[in-house]
């Protein structure tokens, strides 16, 4: 999008949200408004429908992707999966057993699909029969019984809506297709009309009847802000809703939302929380057996947390209303570590500290005293846990879970702890440390590995302008470097000189130059045209010097014949 549609898409949004009658609100009222959110930190997400049916296969093949996609992804005609529904029959759904299970695995809030993408409601929709009360033998609605328990055992509430995307009404939006188009005739139709008569009154219905605390918008497929503001200005049917940032058309709602990855810094100014499934689908699908374990789990949950971040954690329960019990099994072991360490969860802010070798950090503030969570998964061999660049006054050190003091004292600029040889839980043992004051958030410090190597990931780099981390996990790059003047930099800490090779990937359309900037030396690096932004080469840089010492490395555009250029983690591997 240029400079000039985002503008012009700012106008038309502040102009339909005033015509919507739709207020802005204070910092301080928002912030009372996301207050529950924020201590919450951990909920439960459902997808649940008519797709658990097929459970992932159809006309005997199974079929790639995830379980809630199959209509989509295998073509199925409306009138055949609209069949699927006379085998939807939960009799074993237990909304109370549900709600108690995301209780005692320390979850403070529930998220479920009311509608997904193929379009059917798990609750009585007066604007269609596609729902649960109309299409299947079951014949009443989910989503009630549900919310009531959750509200009964003081859990919060919320519904997952896909206000774009429906496979089965006449003018929903299908991804890859043209508006209006699909795989079946019965898919045409007009998307505005499909708004007006499903969407629009479908929201009314989800936020009136079940009176929600998250509505959770999906996929903005073809969404405007035209098309969008309708939809926005039922927010004010709730007040004190909490919205996400999926909606569309420039409506940016409250929290973003990465999906299946966690972002390494997470988001600064925005609330955010991961959305992540247990194995490698939403709803459920019979063979899919690839099961995070509860080590990845929990320790998923205090890596989003130490970053600022919530854990809204999935489960797929089958056409008869069963939570698939590798679900049940992890759920309750998270349960059984949140039962004895909630504290250092729950209420807590992002660490200050940006890397750390053992472990992760949370935090709270009051009263001028800082509570540091130290959450270790590498216990330290020697029984000595060092906490590096802390000047704060300790007060005192504790475990969390066994109650026991842990003797602190300081080793110049580092606090060292004597938490002994012994881990006391094997996925994460809690240190609280007590320091007075606040803690300063620390740079990220790049460190030689045990192999001798530096990596500087984009994700850690400090960058001026519009330079910006982009993709997700390994495809993480530095992007957007459209403006000469900007840079990014890294901080490190090298015990001694280092002197060895750089390596990077890079993409660019038309060749251009990067210069390497460390100590006063400057070392300038041709990359070659790659024709594409996401076709990546290697680079190698031979001969690079780092000073020993703390140092600055800087990465910079060479203004002349300057074109943009992405790039990909620098590792620099000393010379053999």
């Amino acid at each position: 999008m240029t400079k000039q549609q985002m503008v012009g898409s700012a106008v038309v949004v502040a102009a339909v949200l005033a015509a919507a009658g739709v207020r802005g609100e204070t910092r301080e009222e928002r912030d009372a408004r996301m207050a529950w959110w924020r201590e919450a930190k951990f909920g439960m997400f459902i997808h649940w429908g008519v797709y658990a049916v097929p459970a992932g296969t159809y006309q005997g093949r199974e079929i790639p992707g995830i379980g809630e996609w199959i209509m989509l992804r295998a073509k199925i005609p409306v009138a055949e999966y609209r069949a699927f529904a006379k085998q939807f029959n939960p009799v074993k759904y237990d909304p109370e057993a549900w709600v108690r299970l995301a209780k005692a695995a320390g979850m403070r809030y529930i998220v479920i699909t009311s509608k997904h993408h193929d379009g059917f409601a798990l609750f009585d929709s007066a604007v269609t029969d596609w729902d649960v009360v109309d299409a299947t033998p079951y014949g009443r609605d989910l989503l009630q019984p549900l919310a009531e328990a959750a509200r009964r055992h003081g859990l919060k509430f919320g519904c997952y809506y896909s206000q774009a995307q429906d496979w089965t009404h006449p003018g929903g939006a299908k991804s890859g297709y043209p508006d209006g188009e699909g795989w079946d005739d019965a898919h045409k139709g007009s998307f505005d009309q499909y708004l007006a008569k499903i969407a629009v009154p479908q929201t009314r219905e989800v936020l009136t009847k079940f009176q929600p605390d998250i509505l959770w918008w999906d996929t903005p497929h073809l969404m405007t802000p035209e098309r969008a503001a309708p939809l926005h200005a039922l927010i004010a049917l709730r007040p004190g809703l909490i919205t996400n940032n999926r909606l569309g058309g420039g409506f940016e709602g409250d929290t973003e939302t990465p999906e299946q990855y966690i972002p390494a810094t997470g988001f600064k100014d925005r609330d955010w929380e991961v959305c992540m499934t247990m194995n490698d689908t939403w709803g459920y699908k019979s063979y899919d057996h690839n099961w995070k374990s509860t080590e990845t789990l929990l320790r998923n949950l205090i890596d989003i947390v130490s970053k600022g971040g919530n854990y809204l954690l999935n489960v797929g329960p089958t056409a008869e209303g069963e939570i698939p019990a590798p679900s049940v099994e992890r759920l309750q072991q998270v349960g059984a570590w949140m039962a004895k360490n909630g504290e250092a969860i729950y209420g807590t802010t992002a660490s200050p500290f940006r890397n750390l070798d053992w472990g992760r950090c949370t935090r709270k503030v009051k009263d001028g005293v800082t509570t540091l969570y130290l959450h270790v998964f590498d216990w330290p061999a020697d029984g000595q846990l060092r906490v590096e660049e802390l000047p704060n006054e300790i007060l005192d050190a504790r475990l969390l879970a066994q109650e026991r003091e842990v003797k602190a004292r300081r080793d110049g600029g580092t606090v060292v702890l004597e938490v002994g040889p012994t881990a006391p839980d094997p996925i994460a043992s809690v240190v609280v440390l007590r320091v007075r004051g606040d803690v300063a958030t620390m740079p990220w410090v790049g460190r030689l590995a045990a192999d001798g190597t530096l990596v500087l990931p984009p994700e850690a780099a400090e960058t001026k302008g519009n330079l910006k981390v982009e993709g997700k996990g390994l495809r993480q790059n530095l992007g957007f470097w459209t403006d000469p003047d900007d840079y990014a930099t890294w901080q490190v800490h090298l015990p001694a000189e280092f002197r060895g090779t750089l390596e990077f990937e890079a993409a660019a359309v038309g060749a251009a130059k990067l210069a390497l900037v460390v100590g006063g030396e400057r070392v300038e690096i041709s990359i070659p045209d790659t024709k594409d932004y996401k076709r990546f080469t290697p680079v190698k840089v031979e001969n690079v010097r780092l000073p020993a010492g703390r140092s600055q490395v800087e990465l910079r555009a060479v203004k002349e014949g300057w074109r943009p250029v992405n790039v990909r983690v620098l590792r620099f591997s000393p010379a053999r």
